[in-house]
């Protein structure tokens, strides 16, 4: 439960806007916990996490101590948002930008991390899972855009113009097995280049999926040819966010809600870390 208080004058607009926090909301997770040894993709570093100084390491003369950890961990680990930079096509990035030269000195220089705009916006669950009367897609399955038309006719929400489409394979089922998350020998569900299109035909800003590359994943390929990716960062510069856990957002039936998502401002870098949550009322 969160609830706000306001003094002084306000805006009509966020004069509103704490007043329907104050009436009282609530938060779905809709990210993954960040673990040593958590399902990783195999083109990116794995997450490491350990304690570098232990409480009673250094004691102060008050008695007082502190522990510290030290963190490892790529820009493409866990729940996490893709930034332009992270795709080039025949040499280009989003916009023409060329990407051999704009990434010289060890950091992008156009479409890091940092650009990535934090997103407070309308979210729309496009469970594709359920939809087609299953708890977790088949590896290899394509998402099509016909796919995508019946899973929003279900939710009675269709994303549009300014909101961040999340889709639901039901994969995340598998995030605590890496194996069978990665799914190099079965295949990994994902939307279709199709499926893109149709999303990019709404005007989305972002979109994700709870897979570890957001795209279809043919069985016994792996992660040899990104298409999706090119259509949506390189073509038409949407962010892509992975590694989702949609789950408790679908046992509960949220179809759209406010979503909300803030990057780490990784100056030159190709992705963020990221905690996104679904805000419903309470």
């Amino acid at each position: 439960m969160t609830t706000a208080r306001t003094t002084g004058a306000t805006d009509p607009t966020t004069a509103a806007l704490l007043a329907a926090i104050a009436r009282g909301v609530r938060t779905v997770e809709l990210s993954h916990p960040l673990v040593t040894g958590m399902s990783t993709s195999p083109n990116h570093p794995g997450f490491r996490m350990t304690l570098i100084r232990r409480h009673g390491d250094t004691v102060r003369p008050d008695g007082g101590s502190a522990s510290n950890e030290l963190i490892i961990t790529g820009g493409h680990v866990g729940t996490h948002v893709d930034a332009l930079s992270h795709v080039s096509q025949d040499g280009c990035l989003h916009g023409g930008v060329d990407a051999e030269a704009g990434q010289r000195g060890g950091r992008h220089a156009e479409h890091g991390a940092e650009r990535i705009p934090a997103m407070i916006t309308r979210g729309v669950l496009l469970d594709v899972a359920a939809t087609r009367g299953v708890e977790v897609l088949e590896g290899g399955h394509g998402i099509t855009a016909e796919d995508l038309a019946a899973a929003a006719e279900r939710a009675g929400a269709e994303p549009g113009r300014g909101d961040v489409a999340l889709v639901r394979t039901g994969w995340a089922r598998h995030f605590a097995d890496p194996v069978a998350y990665i799914g190099h020998d079965s295949g990994v569900p994902g939307v279709t280049e199709d499926g893109a299109r149709w999303l990019v035909e709404r005007g989305v800003i972002a979109t994700g999926a709870d897979t570890t590359a957001y795209e279809r994943i043919p069985p016994g390929t792996g992660h040899r040819v990104l298409p999706v990716h090119r259509i949506l960062l390189v073509e038409n510069g949407i962010h892509i966010i992975e590694h989702l856990d949609m789950e408790e957002a679908s046992r509960q039936g949220l179809t759209e809600f406010l979503f909300v998502l803030a990057p780490l401002r990784i100056v030159g870098g190709t992705g963020s870390p990221v905690r996104p949550v679904a805000v419903v009322g309470a």
